[in-house]
């Protein structure tokens, strides 16, 4: 069988060790280039193009005083167990603990592109980073680079002919995010593909044990059987719209920014072999059940979805295993000499995709106009008996529990009482675009409700690395933020 395909490897061949020899320093040399550049994206890129990511790290880090966190629906068990003791070292040592677990799942990655018999196994390293979402969260505390792990892990299990140990791990997918559900169904399908309908079957409910170990551990701790009903996020409902619809074609248009836009070709290629060969039919399958089920998602407006790109990441290494096939049929296609020119050029362009992805996200740029606003603060500094933020790297920096925030929704009177019931000794570090668009109060509300302004400065904030000219929505162009001390 030709090598550059995804086929069904013997049983012993995925969990042997690797060779001595190029595959082996060269993964190894991909895994050290990304290890560095993610250490410098850390230092550059302190916190992340979207909130989420100081919301999971502040979970994990007070989980010791509030437990529930650690059974939070939101939180997800998984990540929060996981990132609770780098949490206690502080922000920058969960962002290098994602880049660990990212680096984790390009070696588990390369393990089976080994495995699976294709060539030039140590690529999947690259082609897995350099999917643009998956760079994109790879030094942030988002759960989809952890559920990316713990699939690989299933997924050479299952492919080494260990069907239910590979059902074990992947039983635990539901408690690191929601898409654990519609795979954990494919998983059970994957397991009577492997050993028949009959046994699948009986297996079948192995792969339920990650949700019942998180219903004992929920009961556990918080004493309530319903724990996970009532802690459902209000905004997750059946036909919510919180975040608003798209057009069905949207992660379509999104594939650029999933797999790449110089690696859409070679994907493309390697999806259309692996469905025509029926040859890894797992890595096809479980992408087009996370495309379909997020595409319907966001154009229903089911479950709070909300187009992110970055949802994909889930099934990343999949993804990178689809394009390796793809990329070796490239390869093959092209003279021989001018192959290591034509796959340096694209990796390159790729890499500089990438950066400009990661660079050009306004959001990301507030967090210096913060540690700008709680530099000031330190040297200006008064009593403080809690903190209320329009951003959550405030609550980072100041090391704050985010159970005192008080509870703002997006109707305005609720919030403005909030604002009048705040205690003495409460400080405010509001910002002008994020405050006003979730929770429709600025800082004239606060000065009404009694608080009154410390410090107010406007911030024309750039890129790191590239001055992109154009300016789209929330990327692009100049940032410009008006931060605002207040207090009470």
């Amino acid at each position: 069988m030709n090598k550059d395909t995804l086929k069904r490897p013997q049983r012993s061949n995925p969990l042997r060790p690797f060779r001595r020899g190029r595959s082996e320093f060269r993964a190894l040399a991909w895994l050290l280039f990304f290890a560095m550049l993610g250490g410098l994206l850390v230092i550059l890129y302190p916190d992340a193009d979207q909130q989420d990511s100081a919301y999971h790290y502040l979970f994990a880090r007070w989980a010791g005083r509030h437990p529930a966190y650690f059974v939070s629906v939101w939180a997800r068990p998984l990540f929060t167990t996981l990132y609770f003791l780098p949490a206690q070292l502080g922000h920058a040592a969960t962002k290098l603990f994602t880049l660990a677990i990212c680096l984790a799942a390009g070696w588990q990655t390369v393990r089976v592109a080994e495995a699976l018999g294709l060539a030039r196994a140590e690529m999947a390293v690259p082609l897995l980073f350099l999917q643009p979402s998956f760079f994109l969260l790879s030094t942030a505390n988002y759960t989809e680079t952890l559920f990316a792990l713990v699939f690989v892990i299933g997924l050479r299990l299952h492919f080494a002919g260990r069907v239910r140990a590979g059902m074990l791990v992947g039983s635990l997918l539901i408690l690191a995010r929601p898409e654990g559900l519609f795979l954990g169904i494919l998983w059970g399908l994957w397991a009577m593909r492997a050993r028949g309908w009959r046994r699948g079957l009986l297996e079948g409910p192995m792969l339920a044990s990650g949700m019942l170990l998180w219903w004992l551990a929920a009961l556990a701790i918080t004493g309530d059987p319903q724990w996970i009903r009532r802690d459902w996020p209000p905004d997750w409902q059946v036909d919510g719209k919180a975040n608003g619809t798209g057009p069905l074609w949207w992660y379509l248009a999104q594939l650029p920014l999933i797999v790449g836009p110089l690696l859409l070709a070679p994907f493309l290629l390697g999806l259309r072999r692996a469905l025509r060969r029926r040859e890894g039919l797992e890595c096809a399958s479980a992408f087009g059940l996370l495309l379909i089920a997020h595409a319907l998602m966001y154009w229903r407006g089911w479950f709070g979805s909300a187009g992110y790109a970055r949802y994909l990441v889930c099934v990343s290494p999949a993804i990178a295993l689809v394009t390796l096939t793809g990329w070796n049929r490239c390869l093959a296609r092209l003279p021989g000499r001018v192959r290591p020119a034509s796959g340096a050029t694209a990796l390159a362009l790729s890499l500089l995709a990438c950066l400009l992805y990661l660079d050009g996200w306004k959001p990301t740029r507030d967090a210096r106009a913060i540690e700008a606003m709680h530099a000031w603060f330190l040297r200006n500094e008064r009593p403080v008996a809690h903190l209320i933020n329009s951003q959550a790297y405030a609550r980072v920096l100041f090391d704050r529990d985010v159970w005192e925030k008080p509870a703002f929704t997006n109707r305005r009177e609720e919030n403005l009482a909030l604002l009048r019931r705040a205690p003495a000794q409460t400080l405010v570090l509001w910002d002008d675009d994020t405050g006003p668009k979730f929770y429709r109060i600025g800082p004239a509300d606060f000065e009404a409700a009694g608080f009154r302004t410390l410090h107010s400065r406007e911030f024309r904030l750039h890129g790191r690395l590239f001055p992109l000219p154009w300016d789209r929505n929330q990327f692009g162009g100049t940032r410009v933020q008006r931060m605002t001390l207040l207090y009470k």
